[in-house]
């Protein structure tokens, strides 16, 4: 820094340390010291120059004064739109950042920060500054080459739309990337005012028109492990031996009794078996895992990968396993017909659903079909005489069942469990990859019972660990802010619902009742959606602090091992303790490696929800490509001040921008949800159907154009 700026910093410093100093704003001190509009800007940097150095804050109120403000910290998160929030690293409320306040900082940067506002009212909150960037969360950015022919440098336009600038790649460090090509570049400049970032490529995935490109830039850009290591291939094919006597040894004997498994038609890593008999008047319920941990040993190089991997990530086009395929779709996957090793939750269920009493044991189990949901769907709801007639010997225990799951349903809905029942999208895609149908996923009376058997297990196995007062992983949901819910509340009030919301609490049950309020009518899709983005998100914890969706005082995730690693150590403290191996070190031990391991977990759940969000995304602008200049009928999903959002039935979602309703001007009002045309006296609200065109759908920014043609009558 030169000796001038120097000179100003003490000068204006020693300004502010003056006993008669009153704090003051930013044009009152530039007014103080004469300051010319012209040398403003100048006058900020030395503000910040002092900041930086914590010899002054900026309070609340916009003045500067003596001292260092308290600095926070926490991650950075950017808005497509310059602003952004810092995620709190205690779990406290998100706070806002301006863009004049970013200071520098990109998406997931770990941050510095002062509050320069508390709470304004109940839309409103807090808000900050960015003073340092204390590590960058971007070190590699996936985009798109381009380079003009007379030029020697090119440029990398970022997939990511966080990232708000072009990325400068000298000739030098191209790697031989040509325009067209989608890249792997690694920053090795943030760049400067008026500078754009640097970069090298390290990568080429592909040309942007070769198939399968699109999804492996996804993944590249979530950093996503692709390939197992040959070391990690070979300890997968030692560990992956069939099942022996001596396997067997200790463990209760399954294998006569009528079980199957109940997937989907494309599964192949099938973790989960179900047994259902009858003793008296309760029901006799098993729900037997995959023992995963008997082949993936703590701290092998198998459970380090699966550990930093998370979870097995499931995209439009292919799935990337938490762990080798030798033992997701072999020893681990309870196929029909084979011996295999379990990890058994089995309850006597009396006829109000009630878990009268428990069993949790290391099994040998022998899974006698394969079933998939549509076969079971065929035979239960649809009386489909083939499939009844083909799985004769199993129609008995599909009936039963039926009967627990409706008793199990009830009995959840009766205490408040939230059921967010949205369409997820199913594509049909071609052996290149290109989607040749979308349509909702259905949910089917198959796909429910296995569901409810789930979740009981659960919540059984997440009760008995909890009084036993042992170090676990729980799935935690915690209640949502009380800000987000008066929200809600008021948004609701313009179809006619209400929603009562108690001092300082809202209860599961009151979320449930809109829910049945809002079902088969025209907003509810709508509603559903809002309801659950004023929930908080679960995540994976040692302490229990229940489940606020499921309305659960106990809940865990015990019944997937093979795709998630927090069931896969909960598998292992089960072991532990069943075995007697419990004692004081292995509590030590897990109490010292749990936090870290649910907090990871925690985030490559998001990571991996992140990318398959955007794989689906990337599939539908690709899908409606097809249909440009055509007509939809649709619902109006979603407002903002720069258009809204339309919803077509096969999951569809578009931006009406306001610059295609009409020439007319259009104004937005928050609290009434709805936009209003100032000169034709034209509405458009939430829920609402209307007729749109296709105008565009962008591969680069995975969005879709529509505008509106007509608003269908009700």
């Amino acid at each position: 820094m030169d000796k001038s700026f120097e000179k100003k910093k003490k000068v204006v410093y020693e300004l502010i340390c003056d006993s008669l100093y009153v704090p003051m704003k930013f044009k009152e001190l530039a007014m103080l010291l004469q300051v010319s509009k012209e040398q403003r800007d100048e006058l900020r940097e030395v503000l910040k120059a002092l900041e930086e150095d914590g010899k002054i804050y900026l309070s609340k109120r916009g003045k500067y004064c003596k001292g260092e403000a308290k600095h926070l910290k926490g991650t950075f998160r950017a808005s497509l739109r310059g602003f952004g929030f810092v995620v709190m690293e205690d779990g406290n409320p998100d706070v806002y950042i301006s863009e004049e306040d970013v200071n520098g900082a990109f998406d997931k940067d770990q941050v510095e920060f002062v509050i320069t506002k508390e709470n304004q009212g109940q839309r409103r909150s807090r808000e900050g500054r960015i003073v340092r960037i204390t590590a960058r969360g971007l070190t590699k950015v996936v985009g798109l080459f381009q380079k003009k022919e007379h030029l020697s440098y090119g440029f990398v336009l970022p997939d990511n739309q966080r990232f708000p600038y072009d990325i400068f790649v000298p000739a030098d460090k191209a790697k031989g990337a040509v325009s067209g090509h989608k890249v792997v570049v690694e920053l090795t400049s943030y760049g400067e005012a008026g500078r754009n970032p640097e970069g090298r490529v390290t990568e080429i995935i592909g040309h942007i028109n070769d198939p399968g490109t699109d999804i492996m830039s996804i993944v590249k850009g979530y950093d996503l492990p692709v390939e197992f290591s040959e070391k990690l291939l070979s300890q997968a094919e030692r560990v992956a031996k069939e099942v022996s006597p001596a396997d067997m040894a200790g463990r209760k004997d399954l294998r006569e009794w009528q079980m199957v498994t109940i997937d989907g038609e494309d599964a192949k890593d099938l973790d989960d078996a179900v047994s259902l008999t009858r003793e008296g008047e309760n029901y006799l319920l098993g729900v037997h895992i995959a023992d995963v941990s008997n082949y993936v040993q703590e701290n092998s190089a198998l459970d380090r990968e699966a550990r930093e991997r998370g979870t097995s990530v499931y995209l439009a086009d292919r799935v990337i396993p938490m762990l080798p395929h030798k033992l997701s779709n072999g020893i681990c996957s309870l196929n029909a017909g084979e011996d295999r090793l379990a990890l058994s939750c089995i309850m006597t269920v009396n006829p109000k659903g009630l878990v009268i009493s428990h069993e949790i044991a290391e099994t040998v189990i022998h899974v006698d079909a394969r079933m998939t949901y549509t076969s079971v769907k065929m035979i239960l709801e649809d009386k489909d005489e083939t499939e009844l007639e083909r799985y004769h010997e199993f129609v008995p225990l599909f009936q039963r069942m039926e009967e627990l799951s409706l008793i199990l349903r009830e009995r959840r809905i009766k205490r408040g469990s939230i059921d967010f029942d949205f369409p997820e999208t199913k594509m049909v895609l071609d052996e290149e990859g290109k989607p040749l149908e979308l349509r909702p996923y259905e949910r089917n009376v198959a796909t429910k019972l296995i569901e409810d058997f789930m979740l009981l297990a659960n919540e059984t196995v997440a009760e008995d660990y909890y009084w036993q007062e042992l170090p676990f992983v729980y799935r935690t949901h915690e209640p949502p802010d009380e800000e987000k819910i008066r929200t809600l509340a008021t948004f609701i009030n313009n179809f006619g619902y209400s929603m009562h919301i108690g001092v300082n609490e809202i209860r599961p049950k009151e979320i449930q009742k809109l829910l049945a309020k809002v079902e088969d009518t025209p907003e509810e899709a709508l509603i559903c959606r809002l309801a659950l983005r004023s929930m908080k998100q679960a995540r994976y914890m040692p302490e229990n602090i229940g489940h606020f969706g499921l309305a659960a005082n106990y809940y865990t995730h015990f019944t997937s091992p093979i795709r998630r690693y927090p069931d896969l150590q909960i598998h292992r403290i089960i072991k532990d303790n069943l075995r007697g191996r419990m004692n004081e070190e292995k509590l030590a031990h897990y109490q010292k490696l749990l936090p870290e391991v649910t907090k990871h977990s925690s985030e490559m759940e998001r990571r991996a929800e992140e990318a398959e969000r955007e794989t689906v995304k990337l599939k539908k602008v690709e899908y409606m490509r097809q249909y440009i200049g055509e007509e939809f009928e649709g619902v109006i999903s979603g407002m903002t001040k720069w258009g809204m959002y339309v919803e077509l039935p096969n999951t569809v979602e578009g931006m009406v921008h306001v610059t295609n309703m009409t020439d007319d001007h259009y104004d937005y009002y928050e609290d009434r949800y709805e936009m209003a045309g100032e000169h034709t006296g034209k509405a458009y609200k939430l829920g609402q159907k209307v007729r749109v065109r296709v105008l565009d759908a962008n591969r680069m920014l995975r969005t879709i154009d529509f505008e509106i043609v007509d608003v269908i009558a009700e």
